[in-house]
């Protein structure tokens, strides 16, 4: 759900003096720019160097940052302006590396000829043992086409190859999972399915990344019924946990029932659609959605949900509205109802900020900033291989989104996704959910 955005680090060198940041911080804001990190290179007795990680939505927002704090007065110097996001891309973001040291012939025999021979004949007389003494069982395919790259649309797989490495990194980095991207230079159904059947002896599961719809919900179905590993399509199920936890958090915050509340989608795309499942399988009973393609309407009501005519009758019924259109201002102040919960996930330019939704009545309002579905799949996956799972379940999800709930703080919408206890509670509730369906 997130739009292209520029990340730039301002290096920036100001008097020692108390108030001085503060200039700077206020002329970032407002040309519109958000503050990262922060980091002091330079504590002198005179001046103070620092660098600034700023994220702007365009160049002229950037520009007219630059010169906001150019203008703050001569003591102040903004030294450079780095791009930080493309020097961290370069050379890629992932290595594949051995676990084990080759540093004698004794070493090479173990792992490789001739006495790698004899684990092939275990596995040759029993395939489960692959999973112990190969990287299968850790190691997940993540298999994209290219054509729903973040917010950017159909760029193609290989533009999208900084995405699935990010992925591999979160998998490795958050649950110990080696990430594998898979580019696809096809998006027809049969030939995407028919490739992935083809290499998924690989790999303990499927992630499926950034594949547009509707042709990511046959895909994602088919492989489902024809594979024996857990197969997920991220954009629609990883997306779909975090904003149930989310929702959970917003109820809390208010006091209200989720399972009796009317909850109201706007866009029935893959994140959309999944939502509105999502909230079905945790026991949601009215739940209704609308969207401009009669198509998503008949999937939504096949699988049991309820749609309505128009933005104007979601918002006058429901009780909590979660939209996921990236449509920036989609959502009118005069729409909102007092008490209403506002979930408008479309990121960075919400369908209404959370300010606007507040002041028009809402109870509680939140924007896709801190929806992240990076606190979701590598738990997920972690859990559905540890379990030995199958295939990944609605109970297992709903577990994953209750784990999230549980270990989101009072005040706040969801966790902390660097926080790695949150991914470990993830496993730990998504094993168990895969092994209460085994018994």
């Amino acid at each position: 759900m997130a739009l292209q955005e520029i990340i730039r680090t301002l290096i920036v060198e100001t008097p020692s003096k108390p108030g001085n940041f503060a200039k700077v911080a206020t002329a970032i804001g407002v040309a519109g720019g958000d503050i990262g990190d922060i980091t002091i290179i330079k504590d002198g007795t005179l001046s103070t160097i620092r660098d600034i990680s700023v994220k702007c939505e365009n160049l002229e927002q950037l520009d007219q940052v630059i010169e906001n704090v150019r203008a703050i007065s001569e003591d102040v110097h903004i030294h450079a302006v780095t791009d930080d996001v493309l020097k961290a891309h370069e050379g890629g973001k992932i290595h594949m590396k051995s676990r084990i040291d080759v540093r004698s012939l004794g070493d090479l025999r173990r792992i490789y000829t001739p006495g790698v021979a004899s684990v092939c004949l275990d596995i040759q007389e029993d395939p489960d043992k692959a999973r112990y003494f190969t990287s299968i069982g850790n190691t997940v395919a993540i298999v994209t086409d290219g054509t729903a790259i973040l917010g950017l649309g159909n760029i193609g797989p290989v533009a999208g190859m900084p995405v699935m490495e990010g992925k591999a990194v979160l998998f490795d980095q958050f649950a110990g999972i080696s990430g594998i991207p898979i580019l696809l230079d096809t998006s027809d159904i049969d030939s995407v399915v028919e490739t992935v059947k083809h290499i998924h002896q690989g790999f303990g599961a499927i992630l499926l990344e950034d594949i547009g719809s509707p042709h990511c919900f046959e895909i994602e179905e088919r492989l489902k019924k024809e594979l024996p590993i857990p197969v997920m399509h991220d954009d629609q199920h990883g997306t779909a946990v975090v904003a149930l936890a989310s929702v959970l958090s917003a109820c809390r915050a208010t006091g209200v029932d989720p399972k009796k509340a009317v909850i109201g989608q706007i866009g029935l795309g893959a994140a959309g659609l999944a939502i509105c499942r999502m909230l079905m399988a945790y026991g949601v009973d009215n739940v209704y959605g609308i969207d401009r393609q009669q198509e998503a309407l008949d999937r939504l009501t096949s699988y049991g949900g309820q749609t309505l005519s128009s933005l104007e009758e979601i918002m006058s019924t429901c009780d909590i509205v979660v939209a996921t259109t990236g449509v920036a201002g989609l959502i009118k102040p005069s729409m909102v109802r007092p008490g209403q919960i506002i979930l408008a996930l479309s990121n960075p330019n919400p369908e209404i900020t959370p300010e606007d939704a507040l002041a028009a009545g809402a109870a509680y309002a939140a924007d896709g900033r801190l929806v992240n579905n990076a606190i979701g799949f590598p738990g997920i996956f972690r859990g559905a291989l540890d379990a030995g799972a199958s295939e990944i379940t609605y109970p297992m999800l709903v577990a994953a989104a209750q784990a999230i709930f549980n270990h989101t703080k009072p005040g706040d919408l969801i966790p902390n996704p660097l926080d790695p206890s949150v991914h470990q509670v993830v496993a730990r509730a998504v094993e168990l959910a895969a092994t209460k369906q085994k018994l």
